[in-house]
């Protein structure tokens, strides 16, 4: 099967059952799901488990996919109730560390003092995502780590595209206002 073949004739493969289709769709997102649900859950083990049970998923459901080019929002809507799930079972609100080394990555040339000032930053971030809603972080999420257009997210999370931008601009605002507050504390 060509590499640059269609999500859409991907899924239609592999409701056929040829698992060649089905190979190709995981390597194509299997890396974008695992990091959305990183970020989801907090957890690198968590997110590697659902990562999986997203693309079984997938498999299972391939027969009654009727896409027409949405199989992104498709995916990652699986992997958002899969993620929100496992958030209520363990009944926290997690949410990554933003781990300079993972996320932004210091220029060689920084400080110390510059190194530990971001690390600083990331903790502070971290610390204001983890008391956002769930569906304003899932939001946020996939708007800025997966680069998805609001509409992409307004059918991933079944919402309108307003919803969506609602939901971003309160997650903004929230986060404006939690940081606003401790750098002023600083």
């Amino acid at each position: 099967m060509p590499s640059n073949t269609h999500d859409d004739a991907l899924m239609a493969a592999t409701a056929r059952g040829e698992e060649a289709a089905f190979r190709l769709l995981v390597q194509r997102w299997e890396s974008q799901v695992r990091a959305f649900l990183i970020h989801m859950l907090s957890s690198v083990e968590e997110a590697e488990d659902l990562t999986q049970d997203t693309f079984v998923q997938v498999f299972r459901k391939a027969a009654r996919y009727h896409g027409e080019g949405k199989f992104q929002s498709w995916l990652f809507r699986i992997a958002g109730n899969l993620a929100r799930s496992k958030l209520r079972r363990r009944k926290i609100l997690g949410w990554v560390s933003f781990n300079p080394d993972f996320h932004d990555r210091a220029d060689q040339n920084d400080s110390p003092a510059r190194q530990l000032e971001r690390k600083n930053d990331a903790e502070m971030v971290q610390a204001a995502m983890a008391k956002l809603p769930q569906r304003q972080r899932q939001a946020l999420v996939l708007h800025r780590f997966q680069g998805m257009k609001y509409k992409e997210i307004a059918e991933a999370m079944d919402v309108t595209v307003p919803a969506v931008e609602s939901l971003i601009q309160r997650a903004m605002g929230q986060l404006r206002t939690m940081l606003q507050g401790k750098a002023d504390r600083s």
